[in-house]
């Protein structure tokens, strides 16, 4: 049985249309793709974010049993700021990856969907005297993003939040957090708060003119932005190195999976690519990809609307240099590599 957001009935005067998304019916669009894609690189859009996971994690382990399963140090984040980790497997291989928020009163997790309760699970198991909230079940949260979004969020809520800061913040005399963070790769925010103040504020930010989006224009925003999506474009069988994200590794604490990562570091197996096409041609995950020696597959790949030509990110095993092509329908295409975000 899908589950629903707390906003979803909101979704349905809205006119959006929905998809089963890891179980849950969310809004898939409201009028266009492309019109909301746009709205968000042009304007502000608002997403309902409600099935992503939110945990606040307690107790005098909480940081022990975060450093011990994160490859970020959560132990280097301040109070009041973000952090983009992952938590891995034995082999090394990315199991979920998230955001966390230090507030003053705790630590908030920040997991995928599809992994949530997983990952709540790792923590719990991973140190004594720790203690998981699990926050989804009691909140909702939206996510506004676009270069109008921080001037709504300051109209709304009386909050000026940069890039990888928090913020409290108050709506209709109730209390919600607020994170500078986002899947788009524009400036905005992420909410979260009481249900009934959560669809309240999105309802003013609508009257403000912030576009509703669906998760169809966050699918093409995050790919132009060059951002990773679990379960495509990392896997349990991909490491964090493969997937070009060493920034958010940190080797001056112990975490499960990085003695695989440490004999790596100085021969990948295989290494991400971004790459955008001559036209119209749209590379879809599983298309197969060839450089030189080295052959791959397409794990993200759709049709840019900035750009207006195809753009994705794929693996090559073993990394090339070479000039890269993809195969589809039984045609091999040539690509042009790309240092993300696209739109940029």
């Amino acid at each position: 049985m899908a589950q629903f957001s707390p906003l979803h009935s909101l979704h349905e005067d809205l006119g959006a249309r929905f998809v089963d998304f890891g179980g849950w019916s969310m809004p898939v669009q409201y009028t266009s793709v492309l019109e909301e894609h746009r709205a968000v690189r042009e304007g502000a859009g608002v997403f309902d974010v409600s099935h992503l996971g939110r945990a606040r994690v307690d107790g005098t382990g909480a940081e022990t049993a975060l450093r011990s399963r994160f490859c970020n140090d959560v132990a280097r984040l301040e109070s009041g700021r973000t952090q983009y980790t992952m938590i891995l497997n034995e082999l090394g291989g990315v199991i979920d990856d998230l955001m966390v928020w230090r507030w003053p009163d705790g630590i908030w997790v920040m997991p995928n969907g599809g992994n949530h309760l997983r990952v709540l699970g790792e923590i719990k198991k991973a140190a004594e005297d720790v203690e998981v909230t699990d926050l989804r079940t009691v909140t909702a949260s939206i996510a506004v993003q676009g270069p109008e979004a921080p001037g709504a969020l300051h109209t709304t809520l009386g909050v000026d939040v940069r890039r990888g800061r928090l913020a409290m913040a108050e709506f209709a005399g109730e209390r919600v957090r607020v994170g500078g963070t986002g899947y788009t790769g524009e400036r905005g925010g992420e909410i979260v708060g009481d249900p009934a103040v959560v669809r309240a504020l999105t309802t003013a930010l609508i009257e403000l003119g912030v576009v509703p989006c669906g998760l169809g224009s966050r699918d093409t925003l995050r790919l132009e932005a060059g951002l990773p999506l679990w379960g495509q474009d990392l896997t349990e069988d991909v490491t964090p190195l493969q997937a070009g994200l060493g920034f958010a590794v940190d080797w001056d604490h112990e975490f499960i999976g990085r003695d695989v990562l440490a004999a790596e570091r100085d021969a990948l197996p295989r290494t991400l690519v971004a790459f955008s096409t001559d036209g119209r041609q749209i590379p879809r995950p599983g298309n197969s990809l060839r450089a030189g020696p080295s052959h791959g597959w397409v794990t993200s790949g759709n049709f840019s609307p900035m750009l207006g030509v195809g753009i994705g990110m794929g693996y090559l095993e073993p990394p090339s240099d070479a000039e890269i092509e993809v195969e589809i329908r039984g045609i091999w295409h040539p690509l042009h590599r790309v240092t993300p975000p696209f739109h940029r």
